[in-house]
This record gives structure tokens, sequence and C-alpha cells, in this order.
């Protein structure tokens, strides 16, 4: 069975505009052997960046590109069950790491993120 491997918004983003400088050796692995997922929250967080004028392109086109180059599935665990999930993440306000690492943390699942609040509560976080 292949390894699921889910991605953050921030991992997305760059996956998209190309620039995979950023990827340390151990992501890069990940991104290349794995089953490639996001929460359905990645897509509301990068649809919130690109009304706000932080992105250039919405998250639909951002999706369906990467669907296409990366093989890049959307995540379809039950919201109610992903909810009650991030009701455990506590550490932190943000709705959308809360949704985003509850999703990965249902099948104790391997969430790339550079995101070092995530990394010092969820062990299975990976960068480099």
């Amino acid at each position: 069975m292949e390894k699921l491997v889910y991605c953050d918004t921030h991992v997305i983003a760059l996956l998209y505009i190309r620039d995979l400088s950023f990827l340390p050796r151990q992501a890069n692995r990940l991104l290349e052997s794995g089953h490639l997922l996001i929460s359905p929250m990645v897509l509301v967080e990068l649809e919130y960046l690109y009304e706000v004028g932080k992105t250039k392109t919405g998250a639909e086109k951002i999706f369906k590109e990467l669907e296409k180059t990366l093989g890049l599935k959307i995540c379809d665990q039950k919201f109610i069950n992903v909810a009650y999930g991030s009701l455990k993440q506590s550490w932190t306000r943000d709705p959308f790491d809360r949704l985003i690492v509850a999703q990965a943390a249902m099948t104790n699942s391997s969430l790339i993120t550079r995101d070092e609040e995530i990394h010092k509560h969820y062990t299975h976080a990976v960068w480099d």
C-alpha cells in the first residue's frame, strides 16, 4: 500500500510555482514516493490568500494543475471526524493548522511542512 503524504498550504503554493529549491532532501523523497493528499482546508486557505492579495492564483486553478502534474488528491475523510480530531490540536489558535494537522493525524501520515509550531506538536511533520 502506498504511503499517504499530506502537504500543507505553503508547500502546495511553492509546488505550484515550481520552486523546488526550498525542499530539503527528506521532503523531496516523500513527494516522490507517496500518495499526495491535501486537506480540503488547504483549498480554503489558498483561496483566502488569493482573496487578500498574498497569491496571484486561486485555489481551484492551483489544485487542478497539481492534480494533473503530480497526482495530488483532496482527502475525503468525513469532515465531522476531522473536526473532532482538530479538538486535540489545542496548541494553536489557527483554524487552518488545526484542521490540516488533524487530517494527517487521523491516519498517522506524514505532513510536509516547514512550520516550526507544527513540528513541535505533530510527530509526523517532515521537513529536513
